[in-house]
Order: structure tokens, then sequence, then C-alpha cells
């Protein structure tokens, strides 16, 4: 679950730190006080995209750091694992730093990452439902997603776009090879011709990177010669060889301090910078030993060198893209042979098509049980939210091979038993479309591993009684992991088991948003304000007192 969460300078946020509780937790204020630019910060902590105008007005960044416990499943564990990411005390840091000038970092558990690894350890740890998420319920691809991923089978159904993928190519391929042979024959000797010319050269990027620095010290054997040589005359040899003046200076100095205990440090000095000329000379001594002229493998290596530039200019390429040019070519080549042969390809096309057709069966065994469970539980959620008799179905209806299986996918409704169940996109009217929309996020949040859910103003679009049946349904979901909702709707505050209140106030020339957690003196005042606006009452209080004691004594 979300321990805490730290946002620096984020949009008309200064310093905020934030201890979040167990259970359902409501975040309630005016329009327009930071309730949503909250969730707009974990978001971006979670692996949201960022942009430049999160940072507030006159810094150079934005900073969010949010803490979780790992999940009891072990799921995130196993990924920081594969990752090479640490797992730090049973927790995970997720932080996000966007500057001024919209480029962003990442870090999890202290060490840097990719944006793509944030949003994966995101995923595992929290499930954003955004205030339009049920707008998003009335598109096809939005419909298949979530049922797919109720009946737990998003990897089947990447296996099912893959394996389509995978026959269609095979399909181009051989129409190919029945329309162009000829010109395939001619590609087909170009690229042997040319993969020929490459595996002679033998290239090999590491042999390049040694016969160029071997090259360069050949070159200049002289010179680097004449500079040991020069060196050693004056580390080693005649009266004045540095080697030996500084054993001499050591020794006296050594004496002297028999005499003068003061000139320890200096001695110790010198007796280091002795004994290290003394490992110079030596090392370079070796090194003259085994430099010598030899033209003959310079020129070896200079014709080397002349052979590969003069294919790599051919091909214009630098000389280390040419092993991933043979790869390039070698792959064409097969493709190319591949074409030549189309009842070969007809073969492989049968073996792909059966391999489709095996794994969008599985996917469709999985897909109807999901989909008549989540047609039971939103059919039964309606009856309570102000649409009773109204019937919710998932039909799956059989269409040719695609990239999604071999049926789609169609939320359909019905307002009232009369009436047959129709496309979600043609009959449900908006304040319908809210409830639905929260039917179906709450009960497929239910089958996610996530341990936190967050709801940012799912309720819009109910109220009265509808709304107080919502509350309840987000306080039974927090007892089965962390919820946190930002609403307007006193009905649903007054289910929390905790509440926040976000306020605007001015501090000098700025705009600053602020978090009050509540206690329950706050909360009535919280409640009675959601009730009746600017002027409190205290009939209004009594009303949220009573909606608060209804809730705790359920």
């Amino acid at each position: 679950m979300l321990r805490r969460l730290t946002i620096r300078d984020f949009v008309i946020v200064d310093r905020l730190e934030l201890e979040f509780q167990t259970g359902f937790g409501a975040l309630t204020g005016e329009t327009g006080a930071g309730k949503s630019i909250l969730l707009d910060a974990l978001g971006l902590a979670l692996g949201g995209r960022a942009d430049a105008g999160a940072v507030r007005t006159g810094r150079d960044k934005a900073d969010i750091a949010a803490e979780f416990d790992l999940p009891a499943d072990g799921s995130l564990s196993g990924w920081l694992a594969a990752q090479d990411l640490p797992a730090d005390e049973d927790m995970a840091i997720l932080r996000r730093v966007v500057e001024a000038g919209g480029r962003s970092r990442a870090w999890i558990n202290g060490v840097p990452v990719t944006q793509a690894q944030l949003r994966e350890a995101g995923d595992r740890l929290a499930d954003i439902h955004g205030q339009h998420a049920h707008h998003a319920l009335l598109r096809g691809d939005a419909q298949r997603a979530l049922i797919d991923a109720h009946a737990g089978a998003g990897a089947l159904a990447s296996e099912v776009a893959e394996r389509f993928r995978g026959w269609q190519r095979l399909v181009e391929l051989r129409r190919t090879a029945e329309q162009d042979s000829a010109a395939s024959e001619r590609e087909r000797e170009l690229f042997a011709w040319q993969i020929d010319e490459l595996r002679n050269l033998a290239f090999d990027a590491d042999e390049w990177s040694e016969i160029n620095h071997e090259h360069a010290r050949l070159a200049h054997a002289a010179g680097l010669m004449e500079g040991a040589d020069e060196a050693l005359a004056t580390l080693g040899e005649g009266e004045a060889a540095v080697a030996s003046l500084l054993r001499h200076i050591s020794v006296r100095v050594d004496a002297m301090t028999e005499i003068d205990p003061g000139l320890g440090d200096v001695r110790e000095l010198l007796s280091g910078a002795a004994i290290q000329a003394d490992e110079a000379l030596h090392a370079l001594r070796r090194y003259r030993d085994r430099l010598d002229l030899d033209p003959q493998r310079l020129a070896e290596i200079e014709r080397r060198i002349g052979a590969v530039t003069d294919l790599a200019r051919k091909y214009r390429v630098d000389p280390e893209g040419l092993p991933d040019l043979l790869d390039d070519w070698t792959r064409k080549l097969d493709e190319l042979v591949a074409r030549a042969d189309p009842v070969h390809l007809a073969e492989q096309e049968a073996q792909a098509r059966a391999a489709y057709e095996q794994a969008a069966s599985r996917l469709s065994v999985a897909r109807r049980p999901a989909a008549e469970r989540l047609s039971h539980e939103v059919s039964e959620a309606m009856q309570t939210l102000a649409m009773a008799g109204g019937q919710f179905g998932v039909a799956l209806e059989p269409c040719a091979p695609s990239v999604h299986g071999v049926e789609t996918v169609e939320f359909r409704v019905a307002a009232n038993p009369s009436q047959p169940l129709r496309p979600l996109a043609k009959v449900a009217s908006g304040g319908e479309l809210s409830r639905i929309g929260l039917a179906i996020q709450v009960m497929t949040s239910r089958d996610s591993a996530t341990p936190t859910l967050i709801f940012d103003e799912v309720d819009v679009g109910i109220g009265g009684g509808v709304a107080e049946i919502v509350g309840k349904l987000l306080h039974r979901l927090g007892r089965e992991r962390q919820v946190l909702c930002v609403t307007h709707l006193p009905q649903v505050a007054a289910c929390a088991d905790w509440q926040w209140n976000i306020a605007k106030s001015n501090r000098g020339n700025e705009v600053v948003s602020a978090v009050t957690p509540l206690e329950p003196a706050g909360r009535i005042e919280e409640i009675a304000r959601m009730l009746g606006g600017v002027n409190i009452t205290d009939t209004t209080r009594r009303h949220a007192a009573e909606m608060l004691g209804v809730i705790a004594a359920s």
C-alpha cells in the first residue's frame, strides 16, 4: 500500500509530505483546491507522462517521491530482482524529478531507471481510475482490454496478436514469391555476393580496436624508443640519476631523523618516492626491452586496415557497422530464399495459421467465463445504483481472424427489463454511463492484485441515495485493499474510514495548496460544507454528524 507521498514545487503545491492510512480515504475540498493535482503528482511518480507545466512557476524542478510497502504476493520483489534493483526493507520508493525545461528523471530505491521501468513498477503498486474513465468504456478496444484483464488473459492476448502478425507475414511472403520470382532471383544473387565479400573479410569489432591500437604503437615505435631511452637515462643512469639521488637523500634524511624525530614525515615521503622511482625504473626497462621496430608487421596491419576501410567506404558505413550490415543482409537473403519456394512457404503459412487458431481458441475459452461473470456482477450492481431492472451484458460475437482473436467484444445494456440489450455506446445516458462505469471499475478492481486503488471523481453524474450506495461500495472495497477517492459528494466522503481536506491559500504573491487530515469534528465541518455550501448551519452540522454516525454504526 501507499505509505508516504512527498511533493516539492508541483503546480500549486510547494512542499507536502503526506502519510497515508489503510482502508478507504476521501480527499475533499473546494473545486480547484488541488485535489486532483495530488493524484497527478502520484501519477508522475508511477511513471506517467511529464511536461514542463508540472513545475511550479518560478521553480527549476518538481520533485515527487512515493513510498510503498512491497506487495505480499511477491510480484514486485521478483520484478525488482529481475531488473537488478534493490528492495530496501520491504519497501519500494519511486521518485520522479521534472525540470522546468521538460526533461524528467526517475529512480527506484535510489537507483536511476527509465520511465518505462518506473511505469512497470507503478502498475504493480497502484491503479488510478480517472474522472473520465467511464467514457473510455465506449471504445471497443477498451472493452476488449478490460475483459482480457478480467480474465487474466493479457499474456495470451499478446500471444494471439504476435501469432497473427507472424501468420500474415508468411501470407505476404507466399504471395510475393508467386508474383515475382525473377526479380527475387536477382536480389538473392546480389545479397549472396555481398555477404561472401563481408565473410571473406572476416571482420571483428574487437579485432578492429586491437589492430588500431597496435598500429598506433608500431607507427610511433621510433619515438617511443627514443622517449624510453631518454627517461631511462634520466631516471637510472649516471651520477645524477633521479632514482640514485632519491635513494641517497632518503638514507641521509633517515640518519637525520634519528637525531630529530620531527623529520619523520619527510623520511616517509622520501622513502616512498625512492621506492616508486625504483619501480618506475624497472617497469620502464621491461617496456623498453619489448619495444622493437617491425616494418613487416606494420605493413601487414596497414593492409588489413585498408581492406576494412575500403569495404566500409564502399557500403557507406563505419567499420564498426560492418557486422550489423552482414547480419542484416543475411536475414534478407534468408527471406529471399524462403520467397523462392512458394510450396514451402504455403506449408509454413498453414503451420502459422494453426498455431494462431490454437492460441485464439484458448483466448476465447478464457474470455467466455470472464464475460459471463462481469455481466452478472455489473447487472447486480445496477439494481442498487438507481437502475432497477437494468441489465448489463458482454457480447462475444464471432468474427474473421484478427490480431485480437476470433470474436469481437461489445458491452451492452438495457435500462429496463422490457428492452433488449443494445450497445453501451448507443443507449446509455451520461448519468447511466457514470454509474455503469463505476460498477465495472469496482468489480474489475476486485480481481486485480494491485494493493492501492485510486478513484479521481469517478462519482461525477450521480447523487442522492445512489451516491451513498457508491460510498458504501468503495468502503467495502477498502476492507480488501487501500482505496483513495477524490470526491465532491458528502454521501461518498461520509463512507470513508478517513478524510483529508485540500484547500488553496494565498501566501504573499503565491497561491499554494495545503492538505489537512480531519479529526471527527473536522470531518463534521467538512461534510456540512459539502452539504450546505458557504453558509453552514447547525442543521447541516447535525445532518453531517448523523451521516458519519450512521456510517460508523454500519
